[in-house]
């Protein structure tokens, strides 16, 4: 089923007198991969559980298919949570369950689908995430990579139109990073479905998404095209990017502006962004993301208000012929992953 679009306005959230953000307002293009930056701590999380409702918001609206989950009844909001599907930062795995159930509890509690449905859709899944002959181990008996599979399997089994990834490169090194990242735009590729992913990962920030927002000292400090987050001067985007010390974040909150332009002033040559990569596509033997047609003539319709460097990377990206085809359907395939939970211990 293609995603949806997902329109948020003046949404602000606050635990007591703590305020985590205010007056954050984005929408997600329907089908399109976006990602959510941010330092630690400036409530990237808390914006998933909000977005889904899990979190009541104090001020702002979430409008999804003409409904606002803010101020619809519970029985409306439990509908719709039934279109997101959630890979949780640990996979959120039952423990005493092996992975077949696991993948399947979803559909034996919101479906009154036979067991004989639930086992094609929990092995059509499986097979997506390339687990297929896993299906009686039990998450402790497998990799930390293999969990994550599993979880992304479960949030896909009730065709969701909208996948929230709350730091899916958690806990894994740069190499499982990769192959899950590629796994994302496969599965979108396969899906349509309206993808936001919560990272702290620079690399999957700059070859994963079609749109980059970034929360910053309590708002969203930007949200839209990824080449106007990836090409931005702004010293928070440079040091976030480059993973440097020195630049307006702290260890904990962000620093005192002087000491923050002093750092800054003696970074000197550290000045810049790293060079822009490429956008993963889907592997050989997938069809091409439909979002990317519907993308193009998007962001062709706002250029002209787009920053002068962002503009000329889009016009760079448009110069590679693979990046962009027609939006049409074709015949989806299976993902090629290799199984790196098969080669050494857990």
């Amino acid at each position: 089923m293609p995603g949806v679009e997902v329109k948020v306005d003046g949404l602000s959230k606050s635990f007591g007198r703590a305020n985590i953000w205010s007056d954050v307002s984005l929408t997600l293009p329907p089908g399109e991969v976006s990602v959510l930056l941010g330092p630690s701590g400036t409530g990237k999380s808390v914006f998933l559980k909000t977005l889904i409702g899990l979190l009541k918001p104090e001020k702002g609206s979430i409008v999804i298919h003409d409904t606002d989950l803010v101020h619809c009844s519970e029985t409306r909001l439990y509908e719709l949570r039934k279109l997101f599907g959630v890979l949780f930062q640990d996979g959120a795995l039952f423990g005493s369950m092996n992975l077949y159930d696991n993948i399947a509890f979803p559909l034996r509690e919101h479906t009154k689908f036979a067991e004989s449905k639930i086992s094609d859709i929990v092995a059509e899944k499986m097979e997506m995430v390339g687990l297929t002959g896993d299906e009686k181990k039990l998450p402790g008996e497998i990799s930390g990579g293999m969990r994550k599979r599993a979880g992304l399997a479960r949030a896909l089994v009730l065709d969701p139109e909208i996948i929230l990834f709350d730091e899916p490169d958690s806990g894994l090194d740069p190499v499982r990073t990769a192959y899950l990242n590629q796994l994302i735009i496969d599965l979108n590729a396969q899906t349509d479905a309206t993808f936001l992913i919560v990272t702290h990962d620079i690399n999957t920030a700059q070859t994963v998404p079609d749109n980059i927002g970034m929360l910053y000292r309590k708002h969203l400090a930007m949200f839209g095209p990824r080449e106007v987050l990836l090409t931005s001067e702004e010293p928070v985007v440079s040091q976030f990017l480059n993973g440097r010390r020195q630049g307006p974040i702290g260890m904990s909150e962000e620093k005192d502006t002087a000491q923050a332009e002093r750092e800054m002033a003696e970074a000197g040559d550290l000045d810049g962004l790293p060079p822009l990569k490429p956008q993963l596509e889907p592997s050989a033997g997938l069809p091409q993301r439909r979002a990317v047609g519907r993308r193009r003539e998007r962001v062709e319709s706002m250029m002209h208000t787009l920053p002068y460097a962002a503009q000329e990377a889009i016009r760079e990206s448009y110069e590679q012929p693979t990046q962009w085809m027609p939006a049409v359907d074709q015949p989806t395939a299976q993902i090629p992953v290799v199984d790196e939970g098969r080669h050494r211990s857990s």
